[in-house]
């Protein structure tokens, strides 16, 4: 049992919703309000420009929250508490002892050792817990009911990241590709319920690949020539209904990511 990837969503999770809330408050800079110092600003801003320049493509996460430590995480829930986040994520003094969990379970002295079984379902089940109440807050916002599965996230490996903190779920990555690349894809989701979930991808000329694992790939073909050649990522949950009935293939969500496919040069 593998507890690396579930830390990695509930935290990514978070850093989402915090952006989420707080930037519908105070807005585009709402990191000058978030509670923490400037000093504390200026090292998410150098690590940011750190990873620009290790970057050979170039494509860096523009979220400056995403070069923030853990425990800069808690700071600003702390300060937002009441006002932002008490309603989805509930009792304060439970969260900081589930967030202080994660916290030493994801320190790099943590993963030198073998964590005992009843260590990995802890921090399974608390970032379980922690993801299913912001996307039960994501359903509620969007005016349905908590029943269906949501994609919280889709990152290709050329570096481009799509989270819902975007206004749509279609994601113009400006980038160009050629017959013989490999094109990959990490989804990640969550069913409310607590169903396990099927994930699923349809390349430019329509052909579905469907897996029970979120990681799915494909190598670019001469067919797929043309602009704006969209990918789709879909999740689908293995019950009798889904969010969306009539739509062909039936899925629950689906996020498009759209790329230019061009011949290779002589």
């Amino acid at each position: 049992m593998d507890i690396t990837q579930d830390l990695k969503d509930a935290e990514n999770a978070l850093r989402d919703f915090i952006i989420l809330k707080l930037q519908s408050a105070f807005g585009l800079a709402w990191e000058e309000k978030s509670g923490v110092s400037e000093e504390r600003l200026q090292k998410w801003r150098e690590r940011k420009q750190i990873e620009a320049k290790r970057q050979d493509s170039g494509i860096v996460d523009e979220r400056l929250l995403y070069y923030a430590d853990f425990y800069d995480l808690r700071t600003i829930l702390k300060k937002h508490w009441a006002g932002h986040f008490a309603e989805v994520l509930g009792d304060l003094k439970t969260m900081e002892v589930w967030l202080t969990v994660l916290e030493s379970l994801r320190d790099p002295d943590a993963h030198r050792r073998e964590l005992l079984p009843h260590q990995k379902n802890l921090a399974i089940g608390i970032s379980g817990e922690i993801r299913t109440r912001i996307t039960r807050f994501r359903s509620r916002q969007g005016n349905s009911e908590s029943y269906f599965p949501r994609i919280e996230s889709v990152r290709d490996n050329l570096g481009h990241l799509w989270t819902p903190t975007y206004s749509r779920s279609v994601f113009i990555t400006n980038t160009i590709l050629r017959p013989g690349d490999l094109v990959s894809f990490v989804i990640t989701a969550i069913d409310p319920q607590g169903n396990k979930l099927q994930y699923g991808l349809s390349k430019p000329d329509n052909e579905e690949i469907w897996h029970d694992e979120n990681a799915l790939s494909f190598v670019v073909e001469f067919k797929h020539i043309g602009k704006d050649r969209i990918v789709e990522l879909y999740i689908r949950s293995h019950l009798g209904y889904h969010a969306y009935p009539d739509a062909f293939p039936l899925h629950d969500d689906k996020v498009s990511f759209l790329y230019d496919i061009i011949p290779i040069s002589r």
